[in-house]
């Protein structure tokens, strides 16, 4: 049976399970006390244990170790879901702030760049890997460079279960990185699902505005089963993970330059590019303004989903340094 528990120590609760969250091992009420402290949120290490307890018997925390508690996948769900309303527009926020973050230099091909994590079980890991050869073959992904780790690793801020493999894949947050520091900011519009014919693209026929979620749309669609991207990288025609952006129109010349630089370096995600405040796949720009369509960095992860692999997916999961990525043909 549950302590009782008021809306003041529920928030206090879930404190606690976002700070278990974001720790790869197991953590005792001294150390949660002292992150929780660094978040504005001072609960003695009594008051924690008291919630931890509450934790344990909503089967939110388990042991692990010495005092210590790690979460369980009911815990790890329970703080996704109780977030939500808190974090409304943050993949948006995110999203600028993986760009600021990108140090990459397509010139040198040095520096970080942001990515995306998926989560893949063992025996499932190299089925995944096939299913995905013909979209990397395609071009349908931001880069063929990619990055793999162990249980226990970590990719970005995620770490990697037991039983699982971790798998990166260059997060398009990264091109817009480039080119603000460039001088060319870049407007975050929406991710959707965008149609292809004759491999080029046609019209959005789903999108989720970034200001108004908390889940990325890579993420939704992929779950949703909204995309064909294996018979689009087959055929040129199909439904696959795409984004829309937005740049001032004097930027344009700057923004064709920079896409050779990144397309030399490996980084093909620039899928088209508008004229001055013009439509694109019949979407309306801004006066002075002009549309940018990316592809989306879970493509080649979607085209597995397809195949029907269950894969976790966390969309710009943090940054990584170009010299850990491979080609995708080196795995």
């Amino acid at each position: 049976m549950d302590l009782p528990v008021g809306a003041d120590a529920e928030n206090k609760l879930i404190a606690i399970l976002k700070v278990l969250s974001e720790s790869s091992e197991p953590l005792g009420s001294i150390h949660i006390a002292r992150r929780l402290a660094q978040d504005g949120v001072f609960l003695s290490e009594r008051g924690v244990r008291y919630h931890l307890k509450i934790a344990d018997e909503r089967g939110f925390t388990q042991p692990g170790g010495r005092d210590g508690r790690t979460l369980t996948p009911v815990g790890r769900q329970e703080v996704k879901e109780a977030l939500v309303p808190q974090q409304l527009g943050v993949v948006r926020d995110k999203l600028e702030l993986l760009a600021y973050l990108t140090t990459f230099d397509p010139v040198k091909r040095s520096g970080q760049l942001a990515i995306n994590t998926s989560i893949i079980d063992k025996d499932k890991y190299k089925k995944a890997l096939t299913a995905m050869k013909d979209v990397f073959k395609a071009g349908i992904c931001v880069s063929e460079m990619v990055a793999t780790a162990a249980e226990g690793e970590k990719l970005g801020v995620v770490v990697v279960p037991e039983g699982k493999i971790g798998f990166a894949t260059v997060c398009g947050a990264s091109i817009n990185g480039v080119l603000l520091k460039a001088g060319v900011p870049t407007e975050f519009r929406f991710g959707g699902v965008l149609e292809i014919k004759d491999h080029q693209p046609r019209r959005f026929v789903a999108i989720t505005e970034y200001a108004g979620t908390s889940t990325d749309p890579s993420e939704q669609f992929i779950q949703a089963k909204m995309t064909s991207v294996i018979q689009a990288a087959q055929t040129g025609r199909g439904k696959i993970l795409g984004a829309f952006r937005t740049i001032p129109a004097p930027a344009r010349e700057v923004v064709e330059e920079i896409r050779e630089k990144l397309k030399a370096a490996g980084i093909i995600g620039i899928y088209a590019l508008g004229d001055t405040s013009e439509p694109l796949c019949q979407i309306a720009v801004a006066m002075n303004r002009v549309g940018l369509i990316q592809l989306g960095g879970l493509n080649p992860v979607a085209a597995a989903v397809e195949a029907g692999i269950e894969i976790e997916n966390v969309a710009e999961s943090g940054m990584i340094d170009f010299k850990q990525l491979q080609s995708f043909w080196e795995l």
